[in-house]
């Protein structure tokens, strides 16, 4: 498949003309979400065109335009997608943000990036008021005397979609801010393009007639915007969107068996949760897509059992995305193992001086440049983008050995090695280990000092409800499961993790000072 892959990307590309603007030109009545609400709503691709035409043309006349910041602080709904198509067909950069975002967050992202508009759902409107003058603020309850997001999608007006080039800004996700400051990540509209071959393998030859699409997480996340929601309109397949307040496996699995959904997107905390409760009949998954951790053996057997499907990884970070994968079908799959390059991305595990380790040796995922998926720089930060791209290689900052059949298997980001007793100790296959438990339903390993060892290895573990685990039954199953030397000398029980906003186990803040 990599040997007979080449791309092809337009010079010209708008993401609203490929995502929006066709299919309402051929087929303005095919549904393209569907909201399950209160209220329940459906949407046609020519309804996402009228309400997107009418909010592009209110910017434009309060003054937003090519290149300008469009914020969007909008719980998953329909009328985040009209936002980011209104800001595409301007010319503008949009800018997915967190609703849980506090004050400090949203006063942070907001004044980098010089937002020039905020798009924001009622309920988070006043924290975004307290930290931003923007010059345009529309929330879906407008205050006295202001227009709101509705009104103003409601005002019909056409607009004619900006020429762009493939490489003009379209884009700015944040980082989570795991390694300090959080960055503006600026990408162009060709790397809808550059999640296309991932999407398709993960979600089991996607698309196909009758597919339907939905994924748990929030469309601020690159996964959730990228990895589902956009590439579901770019093929014009049916995308579900529905807002939970806490996930809920019950619910969850209703949803997917009253909707029909055949492609879903679950993150690896997602997925541990549903393995608690039992699959109802009914459901027809063809392919489920996961990332932002390596997943053991228990949950894909699990999957294949209880859902009768698989689940197919995929690994990249905001700056890159989507370029591991391992697919049922194509490769031979080792539980624990991130596969290998997707076709049409370049990836190499680099050693000292830039050189590929040799099987089993530890060195850095590194993605050569140039890739259509991979940013144009970082925001406002030449001095961060030199050092993520270095002599023609996007440094991810991660770790990983390359197995004989060459296929990746993830050890750690660079800051989250431990090292104890001469070794380097990645913290994933620890926390694998310590879940494959029946009590241990969440798990983070950090690196404590030790005078004698530099560091010892400690687990942090939330403990399923009035469940009672010893130490040494954790102990040994991580010895049993992966090795002594990994042992956590340590365990710690807690009710939570700390969490990054896109579900990532935040490990620096377990850290001792």
């Amino acid at each position: 498949m990599r040997a007979g892959f080449a791309w092809d990307i337009p010079e010209r590309l708008n993401i609203a003309e490929v995502c929006c603007e066709r299919w309402a030109r051929r087929h303005p009545d095919r549904i393209a979400v569907r909201h399950i609400g209160p209220p329940d709503e459906l949407w046609t691709y020519g309804d996402l065109k009228v309400a997107s035409d009418s909010l592009a043309a209110h910017l434009a006349g309060r003054g937003v335009g090519r290149g300008d910041r469009v914020a969007i602080v909008m719980g998953q709904n329909p009328r985040v997608l009209v936002a980011h198509l209104a800001a595409f067909k301007l010319g503008a950069i949009s800018l997915p943000l967190f609703t849980l975002f506090g004050e400090d967050a949203l006063r942070y992202r907001l004044s980098d990036s010089g937002a020039s508009a905020v798009i924001v759902e009622a309920a988070s409107e006043d924290k975004v008021r307290a930290v931003t003058d923007a010059p345009v603020i529309l929330s879906t309850k407008a205050r006295a005397g202001e227009t709101s997001l509705d009104e103003a999608m409601a005002e019909v007006a056409s607009v004619s979609v900006v020429d762009t080039d493939r490489d003009d800004p379209a884009v700015m996700i944040y980082t989570s801010g795991t390694t300090g400051d959080p960055k503006g990540v600026l990408h162009g509209h060709r790397f809808l393009y550059g999640h296309l071959p991932c999407v398709e393998l993960a979600y089991g030859g996607f698309p196909q007639a009758g597919d339907v699409a939905w994924t748990p997480a929030d469309w601020a996340w690159i996964g959730g915007l990228m990895d589902m929601a956009l590439p579901s309109l770019f093929y014009g397949v049916p995308l579900i969107s529905h807002r939970f307040a806490k996930f809920d496996p019950a619910a969850a699995y209703a949803l997917m068996r009253e909707e029909g959904v055949t492609g879903a997107f679950l993150p690896p905390t997602a997925l541990r949760l549903l393995r608690q409760s039992p699959a109802p009949d009914g459901l027809r998954l063809r392919a489920i897509g996961s990332g932002g951790e390596a997943l053991g053996a228990d949950l894909l057997d699990w999957s294949h059992g209880a859902l009768k499907c698989p689940i197919n990884e995929f690994y990249g970070q905001t700056e890159a995305n989507l370029v591991v994968a391992a697919c049922d079908g194509m490769m031979t799959r080792a539980p624990g193992a991130m596969g290998l390059p997707v076709p049409g991305h370049d990836v190499a595990v680099l050693g000292p001086e830039d050189r590929p380790v040799a099987a089993g040796e530890v060195g850095e995922i590194c993605v050569t440049t140039p890739d259509p998926v991979m940013m144009l720089r970082y925001w406002n930060k030449p001095e961060a983008t030199a050092r993520k791209i270095v002599n023609g290689w996007l440094r991810t900052g991660d770790l990983a050995t390359i197995r004989a059949d060459g296929q990746l298997t993830f050890h750690a980001r660079d800051d989250d090695v431990i090292t104890s007793a001469g070794y380097r100790i990645g913290p994933v296959e620890i926390e694998q280990a310590l879940c494959t438990h029946p009590d241990v339903t969440l798990a983070a390993v950090v690196g404590e000092p030790d005078p004698i060892r530099t560091q010892i290895v400690v687990a942090h573990v939330v403990l399923r409800a009035g469940a009672e685990v010893s130490d040494a039954a954790l102990q040994t199953l991580v010895r049993d499961k992966v090795s002594a030397h990994l042992v956590p000398r340590k365990i710690i029980r807690t009710d939570t993790l700390p969490m990054t906003a896109t579900g990532k186990i935040l490990r620096r803040a377990l850290r001792p000072d």
